[in-house]
């Protein structure tokens, strides 16, 4: 295991991250290992890796924020589980790939602010209002640290997995390549419909 501590700066992003673990993961995805980093806050961090990274363009990489009810609990409400196993099976099948694991649960509000947010959904607000209600804007995710992940494992460029222009945005506004997409476009199911339909309208998600 590498002690590895990595000072990542530029474009605006100053942020140490450690690494504390680096171990093989068989999964039914297919066979990855686990790299994990520590920020200088605490913060727990997961690269997902298929495959040799170091040095190579274009990886196909997902950044994935948690989603304790979709990702744990299988959550009808949004499309984050669906999501996450797309990238995983798309990963699990190609030569290299990494998935980044970040808690920024509810798009940087918490769980139990997620859950609120969720409470006034149910009183007829939608994703963005609700957030919004709560004091909160629609996104407050940052990619600084996923950037210094991927300068620590030496990735060159990535394609990104993703429906979502802000991270695109966020990323190489933090210095990461970006040289292309990958769609996740999920189906709407009746639960969560209205939810995709906001991401595309008022968030501007390619769904």
């Amino acid at each position: 295991m590498s002690n590895l501590k990595e000072k990542f700066s530029g474009h605006g992003c100053d942020c140490s991250i450690t690494q504390v673990a680096d171990v093989r993961l068989p999964s039914r995805f297919g066979e990855f290992k686990l790299v994990a980093f520590e920020s200088e806050a605490g913060e727990e961090l997961i690269a997902c890796i298929k495959g040799d990274i170091f040095g190579v363009h274009s990886v196909a990489t997902r950044v994935h924020s948690e989603c304790f009810t979709g990702d744990v609990l299988g959550s009808l409400r949004c499309d984050c589980r669906d999501q996450l196993e797309e990238a995983l099976s798309y990963i699990g099948k190609s030569k290299c790939g990494v998935v980044l694991y970040l808690p920024q649960e509810g798009r940087g509000i918490g769980l139990f602010n997620k859950l609120r947010a969720y409470a006034l959904q149910d009183e007829g607000l939608d994703t963005v209002e609700a957030n919004i209600a709560l004091g909160f804007p629609d996104d407050l995710r940052k990619y600084d640290l996923a950037a210094a992940m991927l300068c620590c494992l030496g990735v060159s460029s990535v394609k990104l997995l993703t429906n979502n222009p802000k991270k695109i945005e966020g990323l190489r506004d933090c210095g990461v390549v970006v040289d292309g997409i990958l769609p996740l476009r999920i189906p709407p199911n009746e639960h969560n419909a209205s939810y995709l339909a906001t991401k595309r309208k008022k968030s501007g998600h390619m769904l």
